[in-house]
């Protein structure tokens, strides 16, 4: 147990840290890239990496399967079978590569078509997709072995070489982008990069792992050897396909549905939103790997008292999110960009609405997937059929907000009803009543905190809009008014939380 609080607190303090060191230079890079490089080509390359993100739905899955299959092998130190089940995920995704490259080929055929009003040369966009393609490729065909360090809470090793390498990038884009306002120069750094980041982190990895010796050749034969992990990934492929596109595909319909430079515009929010979810999931990121070597130890006792904490954290993270976002996003666009960039309210109210959802159900994803939960594949097409119909109906009546709407029919039924009950009766083998019990007092909390909090901030004697200075002073403000009714209210009534308290207090002492 003490190892793992250890990994998981080192895992979080190496995000951490470089969560604050590419926080101001993420911000203070987009408004230089919107500014001489424009927002068609911004769009563009969001745009294409969604088009990419498609093409990889082959691997989804496997990954996630993988590292499932590797907690007990970790936890027993059996390092044949670590070596066997990564010689088998390098054995398919050397042919997820070469069908990836296929399919991208077949793909980029079509440009032409599907960009005739994007604005922008040819040249570009198929320079900057095959770089694109290049980058992503070399994670199939050598970066593969990363999933162990995942598996065994090594994350931090990969913050640091990846975030170093990326720190290093974003100023060197940054720069050219200034002096030189050249779309293929900042293509061709996120290309180079790519190469140096692999390269650095296999060096990494063999160097943690000095015993581990994968053989690709040996990937037909393993497959007899593990007919479970093939089962598995067919689960866990649908689950992840509804994943992908219920999260990722927002700007792909923007640009169907609305405009490229649309897709820049909701790409601001969203960065926005990325950089406010990655600093908790700097301290919750590793989690999932420590829920899974929980679960192998098959303490059910612990496994519930660890749920209701990890549910309580995820739900005031929730909280936090939505809160922040709506009361602060809009005067920091305008203050960042300015006020055009900012979108109608309505965008603004569904997406923290969906951004709720979303971060309040991880514990729930967590327990499920080191359970190996994934028999559910029903529950996967219910909510991609609703996702994407919805979105498409929504979508080309009322644009972006049509598109959130979509996305929020498809969570209630499956998210918030179905996930927990699966979760235990399948896995905890409880009474779902338990859990309903106590999680409506979390939606109350949360409900309550936000809701009064914003009416309190409204008294505020001054406008974020006015000053840089106004909104950092009406934030923090803001932040504290929430704090104090979140935290107190959740201290008073939500299960879990003084379990919860007490393992922070005594982190540092396990």
């Amino acid at each position: 147990m003490g190892e793992r609080v250890h990994k998981s607190l080192l895992n979080a303090e190496v995000n951490l840290f470089f969560y604050f060191l590419t926080l101001f230079l993420t911000f203070f890079s987009r408004k230089i890239f919107l500014d001489n490089l424009g927002a068609e080509f911004i769009g563009l390359t969001g745009t294409l990496s969604n088009i990419l993100g498609y093409l990889n739905l082959s691997e989804l899955g496997i990954s996630a399967c993988i590292g499932y299959f590797l907690f007990k092998p970790l936890q027993t130190n059996n390092r044949k079978e670590i070596q066997d089940i990564l010689s088998l995920l390098g054995y398919l995704y050397n042919w997820i590569g070469s069908i990836i490259f296929v399919a991208a080929v077949i793909v980029s055929l079509f440009f032409p078509l599907i960009f005739s009003n994007a604005g922008l040369g040819l040249g570009i966009i198929y320079f900057a997709f095959y770089s694109f393609l290049g980058s992503s490729l070399i994670g199939y065909f050598i970066n593969y072995r990363q999933v162990l360090l995942s598996a065994d809470q090594k994350n931090y090793l990969v913050a640091i070489y990846y975030q170093s390498a990326n720190l290093v990038k974003l100023g060197l884009q940054i720069y050219l982008a200034y002096h030189y306002k050249n779309l293929y120069l900042w293509v061709a750094i996120e290309f180079i990069f790519g190469i140096i980041g692999c390269i650095i982190l296999n060096w990494k990895i063999n160097k943690e792992y000095p015993w581990l010796h994968v053989d690709k050749k040996q990937g037909k034969q393993l497959l007899k050897q593990y007919p479970e992990i093939i089962t598995k990934t067919k689960q866990v492929f649908i689950h992840k396909i509804k994943d992908f596109v219920l999260v990722k595909s927002d700007e792909l319909f923007i640009f169907l549905f609305v405009s490229l430079k649309m897709v820049a515009y909701y790409g601001n929010y969203m960065i926005i939103v990325s950089k406010l979810i990655s600093i908790f999931s700097a301290v919750t990121g590793s989690v999932g790997a420590s829920v899974g070597n929980l679960v192998a130890e098959g303490d059910k006792e612990r496994m519930l008292k660890v749920f209701w904490e990890y549910t309580t954290i995820q739900h005031t993270i929730a909280a936090t999110l939505t809160f922040s976002l709506y009361a602060f996003l809009e005067p920091f666009i305008s203050h960042w960009l300015g006020s055009e960039y900012i979108m109608d309210n309505r965008i603004l109210i569904l997406l923290v609405i969906y951004i709720y959802i979303t971060n309040s159900r991880n514990s729930v994803d967590a327990f499920n997937y080191a359970h190996g939960l994934y028999a559910d594949v029903w529950s996967a097409w219910a909510e991609l059929i609703i996702n994407v119909g919805g979105t498409v109906i929504c979508g080309l009546k009322w644009g972006i907000i049509g598109i959130l709407l979509g996305k929020l029919a498809s969570l209630i039924p499956i998210v918030v009803i179905w996930k927990p009950y699966y979760l235990f009766t399948a896995g905890f083998k409880e009474s779902i009543r338990t859990y309903w019990q106590n999680i409506i007092r979390n939606y109350a909390i949360s409900a309550f905190a936000i809701g009064s909090s914003l009416c309190i901030t409204h008294y505020i004697p001054f406008s974020p809009y006015r000053t840089i200075g106004n909104w950092i002073a009406y934030s923090a403000i803001g932040m504290i008014i929430f704090l104090i009714i979140d935290l107190s209210a959740t201290m008073l009534f939500a299960k879990g939380a003084k379990d919860c308290l007490y393992r922070i207090k005594n982190i540092r002492k396990q």
